[in-house]
């Protein structure tokens, strides 16, 4: 084993972070579409039908007892022999998709029950004052009710961007070449040389991009509060 080297290390980052594009695509693609799922799957949920109710439970159930890299490789090794037989090849379909779909399925389960408890966590008497004053459904929604969930929300939604991030690394499995995977072709390219001087320099990587993230997070609900403060004090 040779001596470690600092300046591999500081070296490697930039070889990492040329992947770093197709990791953040990936990664906002996946939450936006996993927002959008999980919302479907919350309205499930607060149906008054027993059937969709039991289905978006079961759904959420299943989904949520597999392993990230189980679901991953299910999509990448089964969704072509299910869709064969319906003339639909996808033998080509580049790594990204599969990826986006094994992580859309995971976090669309995950996605609902923060939106679904966000969503019961308002109080119901608004729903009655917004009615009172002669907004439709639609305006309470947009006005009062995503505004105030989205502030409730906010801290889980920076959870589920630093979680997307590190799980995104699990692509390189099936030969994704996003940050993770740039990091190993890099191992691989050095014959397993400085391994350990790449996988600190990943860790860096990911560590920088989880503090972006958290301090993002941080400004947006002092931001949020401050506006909230403002709109009771209107009052």
């Amino acid at each position: 084993m040779g001596t470690f080297d600092i300046l591999y290390m500081l070296e490697a980052v930039p070889e990492i972070l040329r992947a770093f594009w197709l990791t953040l695509a990936l990664s906002l693609e996946t939450a936006v579409l996993s927002i959008l799922a999980g919302a479907l799957l919350a309205c499930l949920k607060l149906s008054g039908n027993r059937i969709l109710r039991a289905a978006a439970g079961a759904y959420t159930a299943v989904i949520r007892c597999t392993p990230t890299i189980i679901l991953l490789f299910l999509c990448y090794y089964g969704l072509p022999r299910i869709l064969d037989p319906l003339g639909i090849d996808i033998d080509d379909m580049s790594q990204f998709w599969y990826c986006l779909i094994a992580f859309v399925l995971l976090n669309a389960a995950m996605t609902s029950e923060m939106i679904r408890s966000t969503y019961l966590s308002i109080d119901r008497g608004q729903f009655e004052a917004a009615e009172t004053i002669g907004l439709t459904p639609a305006q309470t929604l947009f006005r009062i009710i995503l505004p105030q969930g989205f502030y409730i929300a906010l801290p889980n939604l920076g959870n589920l961007m630093i979680a997307l991030l590190k799980e995104t690394s699990l692509g390189f499995t099936i030969g994704l070449v996003d940050m993770m995977g740039q990091a190993k072709l890099l191992i691989s390219l050095r014959y397993g040389s400085h391994a350990l001087e790449t996988y600190l320099a990943m860790a860096a990587v990911y560590w920088a991009l989880t503090i972006l993230i958290e301090r993002l997070e941080k400004h947006m609900e002092s931001r949020f509060r401050f506006g909230v403060r403002n709109a009771v004090s209107v009052r």
